[in-house]
């Protein structure tokens, strides 16, 4: 009888109780949203049979259209991606691959990679793995990603033509990076440059590993390239901007309505407090990146040479979900220590919202700084009292136009069909001994030139894939060919060869020089 009049009491109490508690705690069984109802009729009544996992998906998604552009979700199946751009690293075989006629092609293999301890060679061909068949049919790339990759120390049994010869090669899965840094190299004997893809948990470790190693060859003035860097990790872009900021100087803050304000600041003696500093940004630079900048700007550490930023101020938490997929969702706005936000309006929904980058093309913004379209309603000032802006990016201190020579309808082609991109491999193969005529990307930027055989060959590539050349421009001619030139230094050396041998004809590149070379 006690024991019951306690259990009855303790029942009530708790009913009571239930407003009180957050959340509305155990005691409190929420009404079932018409939203399961829905879903659960769907299941137990509809006509036919359907995926209702699939359609939960869709309703997620729908939802989540309703809040800003950032805040996604991201299914089962896709999330290990997801998490492999963020940890900066997966398990695989370490090659890079195309697809000729329906053959896998090795086109890269990463130096001291499984593969590369295997024998794997640039040129080989794979046919199987694992018994499945990957060439002489038509399989996507995702696909083949898929048979590939695997858990650590696992065995692909892969069949390869190389030449004539067929053979037989184990390779032994293995942790194979994601690499932050595209280049990192000293332009003279006092200037560096560093270029950054992303932001991923390795970052940090990999920027000064670069920062560290030019230091050693004598660098007193850097160049940041940040262009098209989508973000990332912010705390990482956190840790670089203390590198270049001295004091306790504050880098960002971050507050929301159900998010308390934190400020970061500088926590340590930077490796690059004092050199000249040039960052380079352009429609493609956008979150964590902007945050650097906007730090950098804001205490008036660096000059910022380019074009508009993306602007993207909001900051993003990834929730693991049940079923094993996740919610990236906004939680906050970021700030840069004058207190800008530099987040573009989305009233007008996601569409309108990422359409604004080709605007930028068709109103002529990337072109001129005449067009450039500043938040005139939120002006700021730096440190030194400099007119900065908020509100739909960060305007460069000197803008640099967009090189159009890349944009005519013959140039796009070349682009959609990959015939730029496959000319350094077929070229490679065709010239094997360029590798032993050039030693550094720098030997090849100043002494190779594409001679005419070398623009036949293109010529006789571009026919096989029903694209006609002789309606270009000289200027799509002139930048064509230091493309191919790019393209080969690509295949040599990575992106490492592709930047430097790229930069020497860039023009935000000579900006940088020019103005490091004042200060």
């Amino acid at each position: 009888m006690l024991f019951s009049i306690t259990m009855v009491a303790g029942i009530y109490l708790g009913y009571k109780m239930r407003d009180q508690i957050p959340g509305k705690g155990f005691f409190y069984m929420e009404r079932r949203r018409p939203v399961q109802e829905i879903m659960d009729l769907i299941k137990n009544k509809y006509v036919d049979d359907v995926d209702i996992n699939e359609l939960a998906d869709t309703a997620i998604q729908a939802m989540l259209s309703k809040l800003d552009p950032h805040s996604v979700f991201i299914p089962a199946k896709e999330l290990d991606g997801v998490n492999e751009q963020i940890n900066g690293n997966f398990f695989g075989i370490g090659i890079e691959f195309n697809v000729f006629n329906d053959s896998l092609n090795v086109i890269n293999v990463l130096k001291d990679g499984p593969s590369y301890k295997a024998g794997i060679k640039t040129g080989d061909i794979l046919l199987k793995a694992n018994g499945i068949v990957i060439s002489g049919k038509k399989i996507d790339t995702d696909s083949i990603r898929t048979i590939l990759r695997g858990t650590q120390g696992s065995i692909v049994d892969v069949d390869i033509l190389r030449g004539p010869q067929k053979m037989n090669v184990k390779i032994t899965r293995d942790i194979i990076p994601i690499s932050s840094i595209d280049a990192s190299y000293m332009i003279d004997s006092t200037t560096g440059y560093i270029r950054l893809n992303t932001f991923t948990l390795q970052t940090y470790r990999e920027f000064m590993q670069s920062l560290e190693a030019l230091k050693k060859k004598g660098l007193q003035k850097l160049i940041f390239d940040l262009r098209g860097n989508g973000g990332g990790v912010l705390d990482e872009a956190v840790e670089i901007a203390d590198e270049f900021l001295d004091g306790d100087k504050l880098i960002t803050y971050t507050v929301g309505t159900h998010v308390a304000k934190k400020e970061y600041r500088c926590r340590r003696e930077g490796q690059f407090e004092k050199g000249g500093l040039v960052v380079l940004a352009d429609e493609g630079t956008a979150s964590a990146s902007e945050v650097i900048i906007g730090a950098l700007q804001d205490w008036d550490r660096a000059t910022v040479i380019g074009r508009r930023t993306f602007g993207k101020g909001l900051v993003q938490d990834q929730f693991d979900l049940s079923d094993k997929s996740a919610l990236r969702l906004t939680i906050a706005r970021y700030y840069t220590p004058i207190g800008r936000s530099i987040q573009r309006s989305y009233a007008k929904g996601s569409k309108a919202y990422y359409d604004d980058i080709s605007n930028r093309y068709h109103d002529g913004e990337i072109y001129s700084a005449d067009s450039v379209k500043n938040d005139s309603s939120k002006i700021y000032k730096t440190a030194a009292g400099k007119k900065v802006f908020g509100g739909g990016g960060i305007t460069p201190d000197y803008f640099i136009a967009a090189d159009t020579s890349r944009m005519g309808m013959g140039m796009m082609k070349l682009y959609e069909k990959g015939t730029l991109n496959d000319f350094g491999y077929k070229y490679y193969l065709s010239h094997p001994s360029i590798v032993q005529s050039f030693k550094t990307p720098g030997a090849f930027a100043r002494n190779f030139e594409i001679t005419e055989p070398d623009w036949k060959f293109f010529e006789n590539m571009s026919t096989a894939d029903s694209i006609d050349l002789k309606g270009l421009t000289e200027n799509e001619k002139t930048y064509l060919y230091r493309s191919l030139k790019t393209s080969i230094a690509r295949q040599l050396w990575r992106n490492e060869g592709y930047f430097e041998v790229n930069n020497t004809e860039d023009n935000a590149i000579k900006k940088a020089l020019e103005v490091l070379q004042k200060k």
